[in-house]
């Protein structure tokens, strides 16, 4: 009866850590600011394990369309190209993994990706909002 009841306790807790192991992250992220102001994003977390991830995007703005590029990065202290002339970054000359774009002011979207261990870059390549300040960094631990 004794090693019945270890052996149920020990599957038990096998298969409550391989779930865990194997569950999807999902990031809440907020974008917000209106032209001429400061633009942000933020995510309610910054750090994820590797796999599957969910990001929950939602535009706070009141009036200001954003979108959110997701970005694999070389290294952690990579620069990103930016056209001066068009006020965006270079999206052709990074690793660009997915987007939700065209988020109109108060909309919600979703980006569905399989991430590796590494760094990223979540931002908006709206005309002058990168360059206003609308970025946020993401690691994903192995």
């Amino acid at each position: 009866m004794a090693f019945s009841l270890r052996y149920s306790t020990l599957v038990a807790a096998s298969l409550l850590l391989s779930t865990q192991a194997f569950a999807a992250s999902t990031i809440m992220v907020k974008e917000d600011g209106e032209g001429g102001g400061p633009m942000t994003i933020t995510l309610d977390r910054t750090t994820v394990p590797a796999g599957d991830v969910t990001f929950k995007v939602h535009n706070d703005a009141m009036t200001e369309e954003h979108e959110m590029v997701l970005i694999k990065l070389k290294s952690a202290d990579q620069t990103i190209p930016v056209n001066a002339a068009k006020h965006r970054v270079d999206e052709s000359k990074l690793k660009s993994l997915g987007e939700v774009a065209d988020l109109k002011a108060g909309k919600d979207g979703q980006l569905k990706v399989k991430l590796a261990a590494g760094e990223y870059l979540l931002l908006c390549n709206i005309k002058g909002h990168f360059e206003a300040g609308m970025k946020a960094r993401l690691t994903v631990t192995p």
